[in-house]
């Protein structure tokens, strides 16, 4: 980690920004950081074979956060002059005056790690040299299929510079790439009209842009249309549930991920607050939230408070071990963070956000999940949904999936919803298969603000979950 790059990019000096710190701290608070961020962002969409939209910009400057007891004071400023950066940590500092509760920030240990190594840099990439590549993209997805009748390519990347410093003289640096790349078609057959989106989002540079993506992407967003095309709306109630490998991951961190973030846990909100260190799955099962994969979007050589990345156990041999800790969690509960304080941009307070969250693989053969299955359902494909999360309540509208009949795939579904709680989906997991995927989709939670985030399972069957269709 060059630090000297980061300063001379912030044009900051070292004993400015301890100074700024101090600042600060000058109405007694208990710890205080600085977030120093330069992003830009660049974006083409390709339509009817013409680019149709395209942009670049830029976003600079600084976040000041105090904590004293149990408030938070947060204030930045659009760029990095002194002048300005005092004032913002001056307005922060308020919060502390008068305030005489206190609590005790630990130092952190830094793990220095580099999970997004990126080969060609996109700031040095224009439209002109990333244009071919949506083209050849377009062409591949035309030629898959003589249905289809309109295709839309967007590519987006961004490249942050991230400095951090805090009062136990803690400085800790990061470049994060993020490229992005989706494609969607339009068929039509025997006067109807079906859609298919495929998406690829990793941390990494233009390096991201070559052929085997075009040949993912292009053989994904045809696969399975013939199904989409007869698939039905099937006769609803409670069922079994197969949950695919793969995008399926994104109940699992609506419906229980978001359960495990530990300000919901502190505040008493979440259906999960009472239960650390109780049972709440089967023996064998282990939820992990981690920001140490290899180029995953949801990775994190440190998250926005300066704490390493790690993989961390949330459910391990079905017993709940930890929840999702920033530093305020962390210091309440007496833990060491986990590296999930995460925040949009320099204009907003870290919070614990998940990362990577998946179930991690079973002994249990998929094929051999679903011939165990009399009646139920199995999904693949999940939209939005709701999670309600006090009691712990979701619903989820699902793009496609089948029937399971006598253990076996039958009609194509659609047009469904999948309703149940997530204690209650926990604990009725029967089976658990060996094949984890990671889906590297362009997933984005929002929790009070928008992160990158991505999501897996391996195949599960739920023995019990309510299936809305036709009554």
């Amino acid at each position: 980690m060059n630090k000297t790059y980061y300063l001379d990019l912030f044009n900051v000096s070292l004993q400015q920004i301890k100074t700024v710190t101090e600042t600060a701290l000058a109405h007694g608070g208990d710890y205080a950081d600085l977030y120093f961020e330069h992003t830009t962002f660049f974006n083409l969409l390709l339509k009817d074979g013409v680019v149709s939209s395209g942009g670049f910009h830029t976003d600079y400057g600084v976040g000041i956060r105090v904590l004293k007891g149990e408030k938070t004071g947060y204030a930045y400023a659009e760029n990095t002059e002194m002048h300005d950066m005092v004032q913002a940590a001056k307005a922060a500092s308020a919060i502390a005056t008068g305030m005489t509760s206190s609590r005790t920030y630990q130092p952190v240990e830094d793990r220095i790690s580099d999970f997004y190594p990126m080969q060609n840099n996109w700031r040095d990439m224009g439209a002109d040299a990333l244009l071919p590549f949506l083209k050849d993209l377009e062409k591949a997805v035309f030629e898959k299929d003589q249905r289809i009748v309109k295709v839309i390519v967007r590519l987006s990347n961004s490249v942050s510079d991230i400095m951090m410093y805090n009062s136990l003289d803690e400085l800790t640096c990061d470049t994060r790439p993020l490229g992005s790349v989706s494609v969607s078609a339009v068929f039509e057959q025997d006067g109807k009209t079906e859609n298919r989106s495929a998406a690829r989002s990793f941390r990494m540079g233009a390096e991201l842009t070559g052929p085997q993506l075009i040949q993912e992407l292009s053989e994904e967003v045809v696969r399975g249309i013939d199904d989409r095309f007869e698939a039905k709306r099937p006769k609803g109630g409670q069922m079994s549930v197969v949950m695919g490998a793969g995008a399926s991951g994104i109940l699992l961190h609506e419906a229980m991920g978001h359960a495990f973030e530990a300000d919901f846990n502190r505040k008493g909100q979440s259906i999960f607050s009472d239960r650390m260190g109780q049972q709440v799955c089967p023996k064998g099962v282990n939820v992990v939230d981690d920001g140490t994969v290899a180029f995953n979007r949801g990775s994190g050589n440190y998250d926005d408070e300066g704490v390493a990345g790690e993989k961390t156990y949330m459910v391990r041999d079905g017993i709940l071990e930890s929840y999702l800790h920033d530093r305020i969690s962390a210091s309440w509960y007496g833990v060491r963070p986990t590296g999930n304080g995460r925040r949009e941009n320099f204009r907003y307070n870290p919070i614990p956000r998940m990362r990577a969250t998946y179930m991690e693989s079973g002994d249990s053969n998929p094929a051999d999940i679903i011939s165990d299955v009399r009646q139920g359902i199995y999904v693949d494909e999940f939209s939005n949904g709701q999670v309600k999360i006090g009691e712990g309540d979701f619903t989820f509208f699902v793009k496609s999936g089948y029937l399971i009949e006598n253990g076996r795939l039958t009609m194509p579904v659609k047009d469904i919803n999948i309703i149940g709680n997530g204690p209650q989906a926990l604990a009725d997991i029967m089976a658990v298969g060996n094949d984890l995927k990671i889906d590297n989709g362009t997933w984005t939670c929002g929790k009070e603000q928008s992160v990158a985030v991505s999501c897996g399972m391996p195949t599960v069957l739920v023995k019990n979950l309510t299936v809305g269709g036709e009554q």
